[in-house]
């Protein structure tokens, strides 16, 4: 597979695909949680830093792995050269039964919420209108790949627009908030630790997508120098882009208006701009939202699909039908809707995206420690790369990953245990299958 990939791909190209992944809808939103959890600017601005140094870790270290197997498929593909077919099954079965699906429902909750916020409905209809935005963006990708990639490509610079305009104008009018960045310190009604541990689970939303930067390690002329640029310069822009951008909220606006507000990000633009530009701003976040959801319908769609096309799957025959006009695994994309509609019922916008970061973090552990479980089962393997500061950076990538696991699981235990319950009921339907 890795033969048949064309090396095209400069460091621009790579750069633009890194920023483009990661930055999406979260930056907007997730400042809510991070304040209510911190209580505190300098920790809040704190923790955006760190999320992003653990980010940067973690991509140098998945980064190996992608340039060692440039197979479609990704993630999964490393977990199973590492540790065999169960657990790489399980990653695809929570990627199709959560990460996906909770992706989808969180991400339509927010569009919903933006939308009543712009134009005064009552909330009573959010479920509604979040349950239509995800039955529309399924219904554009049912009409083929074409018009889904044509979505994401519109989307992507447009996501950019509210950002740049928020940060500049936002950092040149007066501060009515209060940023104090020193010292570094938890509100009175917090502690420091689980502050720090439920902020920082919060902020890894923001920066997901990190861990698809990898799959186009195989189309790139010069991997082993140009990769580790990518990802060192792209995820630091992103970073202080997202320092920025949370600075300019606590500057805006003081920390009890941004603790809990989903619509804190509307809320200082009507500030910095007025009634009238604010309006202009949340309909730019509007289509980042939806551009967002775009991306993780277009994608999510075809993991289950793939996992079919291998007989993995209860009902394999049902979900590799293509429609006979579009060719689109329609089967699987009814699938991830009802369960997305389901979740929204069930969760809020941050029970549901921590929920699936942490599922997440699970299988990124478990890849993290795949270096260096490869490196000594397969040394022959060719690595066009090699993470810098082996073994420091990865073993910062798996300490990050426990603290938030560990925390988690101390501090949200229901949560964690959703997550780890229905990955774990992927094992008697992995035994089933092999069975038959």
């Amino acid at each position: 597979m890795g033969n048949k990939l064309k090396r095209e791909i400069n460091l621009f190209g790579a750069l633009a695909t890194v920023m483009g992944t990661v930055i999406g809808a979260g930056v907007f939103f997730k400042t809510a949680s991070v304040t209510a959890s911190t209580q505190s600017p300098s920790l809040t601005l704190f923790v955006w830093l760190l999320g992003g140094l653990l980010t940067i870790c973690a991509g140098l270290t998945v980064a190996e792995l992608a340039t060692a197997i440039p197979e479609t498929g990704g993630a999964v593909k490393y977990i199973e050269a590492a540790y065999g077919k169960l657990p790489s099954f399980l990653l695809g079965w929570a990627q199709s039964l959560i990460y996906f699906p909770a992706n989808i429902a969180a991400l339509s909750i927010i569009f919903a919420t933006q939308l009543t916020n712009l134009f005064q409905l009552s909330t009573d209809y959010l479920v509604l209108i979040a349950a239509v935005t995800a039955l529309s963006v399924t219904g554009l990708n049912l009409l083929g790949t074409k018009v889904g990639a044509t979505v994401q490509s519109a989307t992507l610079i447009i996501k950019l627009i509210p950002i740049a305009v928020i940060v500049v104008w936002g950092l040149m009018v007066p501060e009515s908030g209060t940023v104090q960045l020193f010292p570094i310190e938890a509100g009175k009604d917090v502690s420091f630790m689980e502050g720090l541990s439920s902020a920082l689970l919060a902020t890894l939303f923001a920066y997901d997508g990190w861990l698809g930067v990898g799959a186009i390690a195989g189309e790139m002329k010069k991997p082993e120098k140009d990769l580790p640029k990518a990802i060192i310069l792209g995820l630091s822009f992103v970073t202080v882009v997202y320092l920025l951008i949370n600075f300019v909220f606590l500057k805006t606006l003081p920390i009890e208006g941004i603790a809990g507000n989903l619509n804190a990000a509307s809320d200082a633009s009507a500030v910095i701009f007025g009634s009238f530009g604010g309006k202009l701003v949340t309909i730019g976040i509007l289509i980042s939202v939806y551009g967002a959801l775009n991306g993780y319908t277009l994608t999510g769609i075809r993991v289950p699909y793939a996992m079919a096309l291998e007989n993995e799957l209860p009902f394999s025959n049902q979900l590799t039908k293509l429609s006979k006009k579009f060719t689109v695994p329609y089967v699987p994309a009814m699938f991830q809707l009802v369960i997305a509609c389901i979740m929204m019922t069930m969760g809020s916008f941050d029970f549901l995206t921590d929920m699936l970061i942490f599922v997440m973090w699970l299988f990124s552990l478990l890849i993290f420690i795949a270096v260096f479980v490869l490196r000594k089962k397969a040394p022959e393997m060719n690595r066009p790369y090699n993470v810098p500061l082996y073994p420091v950076i990865p073993l910062i990538a798996i300490i990050g990953a426990i603290f938030i696991l560990g925390m988690t699981i101390l501090t949200q235990t229901s949560l964690a245990m959703i997550g780890i319950g229905v990955t774990l009921l992927g094992i008697p339907v992995y035994l089933y299958k092999n069975k038959k």
